[in-house]
């Protein structure tokens, strides 16, 4: 039983705990953010520093417990597959069916070509920075003044777009990979990338226009289309897995074009509320 894939399982527990605790307590939202920040920066990581197969196969492990759930012996749903010696998951003998995006993710970069492989890194390493940087610039804005905002939010949209520019090429490839779901995919990651670099450059256009009021709306959309990229994007798969495992590819779909809109979304609904609920504050006093 692979102790780090429970623990987790318990790490993302305690930050939904913290979640649900700053919708209504405003003091809660940094630290749920800061929490939510090192989960993603250990997850980016396992690939950085244990390679990427193996980044791979802890991220695949996530979701077998669930893709497995109420499989009888000999079930073979058609998007679930099997990989080589079971190395795709570290469930061991626990689990042999893997969705089979999962398997065919692993396999593609087990002895992928060097400029795939770097553009993994390249994508991972950029959007981590980028995570930390908007977290830094949203939650802290008024640290070390006007001039370092401006100039991390500069800094931001250079690791932004050769994020984006890596997470493009990679998407390029996907038409060939079926078990992605083909063209589709590739199409998907391309409107993925639109939703949230389009949002980060609407933001920067209303900084260079003065205009500060638009300049946090559309900074605190680009946080959520970013944060559903990587998150809305996880969470979805654990729900659609089961669901649509007799379907190949649909689940991994589903995440891969609404998860960024959708972040955005939230984010927005959830900046309108808390600024209604602090002028409602204002005016009573």
């Amino acid at each position: 039983m692979p102790i780090s894939v429970l623990g987790f399982y318990g790490a993302l527990a305690l930050w939904l705990v913290l979640i649900v605790q700053s919708l209504s307590n405003p003091e809660r939202r940094g630290w749920a953010a800061a929490f939510g920040l090192g989960l993603l920066l250990f997850l980016n990581g396992r690939y950085v520093i244990e390679g990427i197969p193996s980044g791979i196969a802890f991220f695949v492990s996530l979701y077998d417990a669930f893709d497995n759930l109420g499989l009888s012996a000999g079930q073979a749903p058609a998007a679930m597959a099997t990989c080589a010696g079971n190395a795709c998951s570290l469930w061991g003998e626990t689990f042999l069916l893997h969705q089979s995006w999962g398997v065919a993710f692993f396999e593609r970069f087990l002895d992928a070509p060097s400029v795939r492989t770097n553009a993994l890194y390249v994508h991972l390493i950029a959007n981590s920075m980028v995570f930390i940087l908007f977290h830094i610039q949203i939650f802290w804005p008024g640290r070390g003044g006007q001039r370092q905002h401006a100039w991390l939010g500069r800094l931001s949209m250079l690791l932004l777009t050769v994020g984006t520019v890596a997470a493009l090429y990679l998407a390029s490839e996907h038409d060939a990979v079926g078990a992605y779901g083909g063209v589709l995919a590739e199409w998907g990651f391309w409107s993925m990338s639109l939703c949230v670099y389009g949002a980060a450059l609407m933001g920067w256009r209303y900084a260079r226009l003065g205009d500060w009021t638009q300049h946090r709306i559309w900074m605190i959309r680009f946080a959520g289309a970013m944060y559903g990229a990587f998150w809305l994007f996880r969470f979805m798969l654990i729900v659609t897995g089961p669901l649509f495992r007799e379907w190949e590819s649909v689940s991994l779909l589903l995440s891969i074009w609404l998860s960024a809109p959708l972040g955005l979304v939230i984010a927005d609904r959830l900046r309108q509320a808390w600024d209604a609920r602090n002028d409602a504050i204002v005016l009573e006093r």
